[in-house]
């Protein structure tokens, strides 16, 4: 990957740049996903409530992005731009906001239910998760006095979101599970 990245963008890299760089090289081992041209998407499902009816999370692939960052500075890359990537559409980030109450569920019942990941309520849950975590990051920002670039959503999420994500998860349930049932072949959550 150093020498790709290098190659294609030189030592100034952005944050886009390595999300691509990591879609590039690992979209052939998303299983059954939406495919255009011969290409395999990854964490992108059919919503037809959206332009252009694809809903695209990419919550792996950005991980591994944010978990990439330090190693490429240790190796002598200057990143930039780590503020254009989103929040992670996951179940801890996802279920804090259920879990405390800042979405609920139109249908109660509905949290009994198991829900496969391209279910429009999973879509919907990621959807909303990555929108409330920006703007979860923008009053973190407001508060501490900085910018996007100083202080950018990966540090939100690391630092506060995930963790406490978690920490609600386990109060409530004894085995930390997330607040919806998921019926997930593990790479998406």
């Amino acid at each position: 990957m150093v020498d790709y990245l290098h190659n294609r963008y030189g030592k100034k890299i952005t944050g886009p740049q390595v999300l691509r760089a990591v879609l590039d090289g690992l979209g052939e081992i998303w299983p059954g996903r939406v495919k255009v041209g011969g290409v395999n998407l990854g964490d992108i499902w059919s919503y037809s409530k959206v332009p252009g009816g694809l809903a695209a999370f990419h919550k792996l692939s950005q991980w591994m992005s944010y978990s990439l960052m330090e190693p490429l500075m240790e190796a002598g890359f200057e990143l930039v731009e780590v503020e254009k990537l989103t929040g992670l559409a996951e179940y801890r980030n996802g279920g804090l906001l259920l879990d405390l109450g800042l979405i609920t569920l139109k249908d109660a019942k509905l949290i009994e239910q198991s829900h496969r990941p391209d279910s429009e309520l999973i879509i919907e849950w990621r959807g909303l998760t990555v929108s409330l975590l920006d703007r979860i990051g923008d009053k973190v920002r407001m508060k501490l006095n900085k910018s996007d670039s100083e202080f950018p959503l990966a540090k939100v999420l690391e630092g506060g979101t995930w963790w406490a994500g978690r920490k609600a998860a386990k109060a409530l349930r004894a085995d930390s599970s997330p607040p919806l049932k998921i019926e997930s072949d593990g790479t998406v959550f």
